[in-house]
C-alpha cells in the first residue's frame, strides 16, 4: 500500500466496478495515488474479473503508471498515476466484457491527455449489465459534448454474451476544460427512433416483432409522437456469434435524449424483448428527468471536473449515482448537492447540483 495513497472502499454503497472504474480516472486524472481494497467483495465473485482488470490496466497504460495488485480475482490494487500521453492503445477484455465499460474509464482520461488518443477496444458490444454500445454513441455522446468533449467511436464489429469478439474503435481529442452543463427542462417528447438487431443465425422476424411490440406501447402512451424504429440484420462481417437487441431514444422539444433497452437471450421471447425496452423507457420519462438512470451517473464525473456549476435534473437519483458522487468527492474538491423537485410533474425527480473543480490541462 503506498502510504500516501487515498484508501477507497471498493464494497461501499453500489460496491461494484462502477467504484474502480471512476477511482482510478479521477486518480489519473488528478495524480493522486490511491488503494482500492474490499473490490467487489459482495459479489458471488468478488476481486476483480477480466473486464475491470483490463479497464485499470489500460488507464495505467495510457498514463504510464504503476499498478500493483492487477491480477484476475484480486481484492486490492494500488494505482500511481503519471502524466497522461496521446498515442494509440489497443484494450481486450478477452471475454464478452463491455467494451462500453472500458471507455467509461478510459475516455475521461484521453481528454486530459498531452496529444490526440486512439484506443481500440475488444470485447462484448451489447452486453448485460452495461449500456449497449448503440446508446453510447446516440445518448451519451450528445450530452458529453455540452461538456466540451471531443471525440468519435466506430464500431468495428459487434460482440455478444458468451464469445465476445466485438470492437470499437475510440479516437479523442485533448482540451484544455471542460465546461460546467445546465439541464433543468425536458421539455416535450418530440419523436422516439430506435434500432432493433440480430444477429448470426437469427431470424430476421425476432428485429420486427421486436420492433412492432415497443412501437404499439409506445404509441399507446404518446399517441401522435413518430415512433420509427429501424431493424437490423447483421451482416456476418459486422457481428461475432448470435445476438439480439432492441435500443429505444425519445428525443425532446429541447435536445434531451432519453432510453430504454433491452437484449435478447436464449429463451427469452422477443416479445418480451420489445416490451422491456418499451417500459424502460416510458419509466425514465415518467419522472421528468432531463436524463435517463443510466447517463445520470455517467455525467458525474464530467460535472465534478467541469469549470463552475452544473445543474441537472434527473428522475429518483440511483445508488450506482450515489457512489460516483462519494468517490468524487473524495478524490477531488467538488460539491455536490441533491435536491428534491418540490413541485413538479415529474414522479421523484431531483436536481443534482456540483461546483466542479476546473481541472485544466496543463499538457495544452
Amino acid at each position: 500500500m503506498a502510504a500516501s495513497a487515498i484508501i477507497v472502499d471498493g464494497s461501499l454503497k453500489e460496491g461494484g466496478g462502477q467504484i474502480l472504474r471512476i477511482a482510478t480516472a479521477l486518480s489519473c486524472l488528478c495524480k493522486k495515488p490511491i488503494t482500492v481494497n474490499n473490490i467487489r467483495a459482495n459479489r458471488s465473485k468478488p476481486g476483480l474479473r477480466p473486464q475491470h482488470l483490463t479497464g485499470i490496466q489500460l488507464v495505467n497504460k495510457i498514463c504510464g503508471g504503476s499498478l500493483t495488485g492487477g491480477v484476475v480475482g484480486s481484492s486490492e490494487i494500488t494505482f500511481s498515476p503519471a502524466n497522461i500521453a496521446g498515442g494509440k492503445h489497443v484494450a481486450d477484455t478477452g471475454t464478452a466484457g463491455s467494451v462500453v465499460l472500458l471507455m467509461q474509464v478510459s475516455l475521461p482520461c484521453l481528454l486530459y491527455a498531452s496529444g490526440d488518443t486512439h484506443v481500440t477496444l475488444k470485447g462484448g458490444t451489447n452486453a448485460e449489465m452495461a449500456p449497449q454500445i448503440d446508446y453510447m454513441n446516440s445518448v451519451f455522446q450528445p450530452v458529453a459534448e455540452k461538456f466540451g468533449l471531443s471525440y468519435e467511436c466506430r464500431i468495428v464489429r459487434r460482440g455478444f454474451y458468451p464469445k465476445g469478439g466485438g470492437e470499437i474503435q475510440v479516437s479523442a481529442r485533448p482540451l484544455r476544460e471542460l465546461q460546467p452543463v445546465t439541464l433543468l427542462d425536458v421539455g416535450q417528447v418530440s419523436r422516439v427512433t430506435g434500432r432493433s438487431f440480430v444477429a448470426g443465425s437469427l431470424p430476421r422476424k425476432l428485429a420486427q416483432i421486436m420492433a412492432s411490440t415497443a412501437s404499439s406501447l409506445i404509441k399507446k402512451a404518446y399517441p401522435g409522437t413518430s415512433v420509427n424504429i429501424e431493424t437490423v440484420p447483421e451482416s456476418a462481417g459486422a457481428a461475432v456469434g448470435n445476438g439480439s437487441g432492441i435500443m429505444l431514444v425519445a428525443e425532446t422539444t429541447t435536445g434531451c435524449r432519453i432510453a430504454g433497452s433491452s437484449l435478447g437471450k436464449r429463451g427469452k421471447q422477443a416479445e418480451d424483448v420489445g416490451r422491456e425496452a418499451a417500459e424502460e423507457l416510458l419509466k425514465n420519462l415518467k419522472h421528468g428527468g432531463c436524463v435517463d438512470e443510466y447517463l445520470q451517473d455517467q455525467l458525474i464525473i464530467f460535472m465534478a471536473l467541469a469549470k463552475g456549476q452544473s445543474r441537472v435534473r434527473t428522475g429518483p437519483v440511483t445508488l450506482h449515482t450515489e457512489t460516483a458522487i462519494h468517490i468524487a468527492e473524495l478524490l477531488t474538491e467538488a460539491k455536490f448537492k441533491v435536491s428534491p423537485v418540490q413541485n413538479g410533474s415529474g414522479e421523484g425527480a431531483n436536481i443534482i447540483e456540483c461546483t466542479g473543480v476546473g481541472l485544466i490541462n496543463h499538457q495544452v
